[in-house]
């Protein structure tokens, strides 16, 4: 994001913040009491030996832990803005519509107004399961692909090798063995 705005001959203290928000729907820090007491966490980018010097605010990563936020509004409702308490609401509790109705912030009416025609129309939920299915699918797809082409690279990268130690004529089969991994019949085989 941050190089997308550079352009040549412009300055650097022009660039916008590049800030990343994750929702999160399960508790990633719950080490300590203080941590199971926060669900709003703001990392930026600081220097490990020196943490008070930064490298500004141009980098950002805001995680929100949604059901532990959930449970400490319950608790502390001086810690979030309404809307933000709203919001929580609305992504833990969408499906419980009494609680829903109580919400009158415009944002989350409208996207339950959207949740609504989504639900109610079939075909649309039958394309939106397709359209995942689909996206899995694809995904699962290309790390067999990446998996595959990985294992094929490391095969023939041993098989190089070994074919560089048969040449050198120092190394018997089984320290070829050793030392690329390869099983004893294919060192063999590379050498006839």
């Amino acid at each position: 994001m941050l190089s997308d705005q550079l352009n040549a001959g412009h300055e650097y203290h022009g660039l916008k913040a590049a800030v990343g928000i994750h929702l999160l729907d399960f508790d990633l820090f719950t080490k300590t009491s203080a941590q199971k007491q926060q669900a709003f966490w703001r990392f930026e980018m600081r220097d490990a030996q020196l943490p008070e010097v930064k490298l500004g605010d141009e980098l950002q990563l805001n995680i929100l832990e949604l059901k532990k936020a959930d449970q400490l509004k319950e608790t502390d409702n001086t810690l979030i803005s309404e809307a933000l308490s709203n919001w929580i609401t609305f992504f833990e509790h969408w499906q419980e519509e009494a609680l829903m109705a109580n919400i009158y912030h415009a944002p989350i009416q409208k996207a339950m107004h959207r949740i609504k025609q989504l639900s109610a129309d079939e075909n649309a939920k039958r394309l939106a399961f397709v359209r995942e299915r689909a996206l899995h699918d694809e995904a699962s797809l290309i790390y067999d692909a990446k998996q595959e082409g990985r294992e094929e690279g490391e095969l023939k990268a041993k098989e190089a090798m070994a074919k560089s130690l048969i040449a050198l004529a120092v190394l018997t089969d089984e320290q070829i063995v050793a030392v690329t991994g390869l099983p004893l019949e294919t060192v063999q085989a590379l050498r006839h």
